[in-house]
């Protein structure tokens, strides 16, 4: 190959890859705003405690667990983008009006955020959803159920590696005899061996975000 013809191919893949990039930075920038962080939501319960304060409660229907991340676009701009699973299930222990322990499991396959593109990139990219398909939180110390901010802590495993992560958490109870919980908390990508994606360096992703959650439980 001459080197007139190397130059054109080598225009024509550069051309190409700006198209794809740019292509991919026009769709998420013209996708849905990012949903609020989580926050109570349910309708507090006004009689008193479930009797002895405790108990064993179950995941069901009305939660989530997800992501939120901060992508930037080259000479656009930052736009955040919000994952999350509603696959979840897991048990938390309820012990005179502390939760004493926690072990939560999601389906990261599940993942959806508004771009479609993005959910099948976490397939075989960054999380390797097919390869890693589980999230799972072991709470590492006990906390209030209050509605006031708490910190506390817990094991995460994601993407096939584990480690200790800060929880910021508020919960209470709700009529229908449920509990419900939210908080979120800092995740260092790094920590898990996650390689943020980037698109031909025009479309790139922090080396950080949130875990977010919503939990609804039911005692039994």
């Amino acid at each position: 190959m001459g080197r007139r013809a190397r130059i054109v191919v080598l225009v024509l893949l550069g051309a190409a890859v700006v198209l794809v990039a740019g292509g991919y930075a026009v769709l998420a920038l013209t996708g849905d705003d990012a949903p609020p962080p989580p926050r109570l939501q349910g309708t507090p319960a006004q009689d008193a405690p479930a009797p002895d304060g405790g108990g064993r409660w179950a995941v069901t229907a009305g939660g989530f667990v997800g992501y939120r991340v901060d992508e930037k676009y080259l000479g656009v701009g930052v736009r955040t983008a919000v994952g999350r699973t509603s696959a979840v299930a897991g048990t938390v222990t309820l012990d005179g009006g502390r939760i004493a322990s926690a072990d939560v499991r999601a389906d990261m396959r599940r993942v959806r955020s508004d771009q479609a593109r993005r959910d099948d990139t976490l397939r075989y990219r960054a999380i390797e959803t097919d390869r890693y398909p589980t999230a799972r939180f072991t709470l590492g110390g006990p906390f209030a159920l209050s509605a006031r901010s708490q910190r506390t802590s817990g094991t995460l495993t994601l993407h096939g590696r584990r480690a200790t992560i800060a929880v910021t958490v508020r919960g209470q109870r709700l009529s229908g005899n449920q509990l419900e919980l939210v908080g979120s908390a800092p995740i260092r990508f790094a920590s898990f061996a996650i390689e943020p994606p980037s698109v031909a360096g025009v479309v790139t992703v922090r080396d950080h975000g949130l875990l977010e959650f919503r939990l609804v439980l039911a005692q039994g």
